[in-house]
């Protein structure tokens, strides 16, 4: 029985090494990511990460599966991956001086069980300058970056406060998916030595 991650996200494969649980496999899911009319940000996450696993699933019902999106949000707007400097200009300027939310849907397919679970931290971002995301744009990071900043990079320095996992920011809340994995996959095997 393998372990496969149903993305190509290098942050989400460094996080599960960080615990353990390298996938065996990294099959990224093809979905449709755009957001149904009326759909709020809970809900989107959770339908895509179930989604990206039961995809990948299909053509390995013997294996477990990992499937996680994440959704920034502010309000009720959905703040996807820009598509250009412009849109992640205004995405930092609207999160400038507020507070938002991060959402990470997880989803573990295997055995004959799913399971899905939503975990939502909110950030609070300081009041950003001109030159704050000006210089921010010009790094580039913010390309593929839901919400327009990588918070494990030079957004960091943006982040006046976390009410939540730190992890889900990143891509993947640990606690959650070890809880879930933990129920597939059993406890993390030692490591070799």
């Amino acid at each position: 029985m393998a372990f496969i991650l149903a993305s190509e996200s290098p942050r989400r494969l460094d996080l599960l090494q960080q615990i353990g649980r390298s996938p065996n496999l990294l099959l990224p899911a093809d979905v449709d990511e755009t957001p149904h009319p009326n759909e709020i940000p809970r809900d989107l996450v959770v339908r895509l990460a179930a989604a990206k696993a039961m995809a990948v699933a299909e053509d390995h019902p013997c294996d477990v599966v990992l499937g996680a999106d994440t959704v920034v949000a502010c309000g009720r707007r959905i703040l996807p991956k820009p598509m250009s400097e412009t849109e992640a200009k205004q995405f930092l300027t609207l999160l400038s001086g507020r507070r938002h939310r991060v959402y990470g849907g997880i989803s573990v397919v295997g055995n004959g069980v799913s399971l899905t679970k939503c975990i939502m931290t909110q950030v609070s971002f300081k009041r950003l300058s001109d030159v704050d995301v000006n210089t921010y744009l010009a790094s580039e990071e913010w390309r593929g970056k839901a919400g327009a900043y990588a918070i494990q990079g030079r957004a960091g320095a943006f982040v006046k406060q976390i009410n939540g996992s730190y992890s889900n920011i990143v891509g993947l809340c640990l606690h959650a998916t070890e809880t879930m994995l933990g129920h597939l996959l059993g406890p993390v095997p030692k490591p070799e030595v």
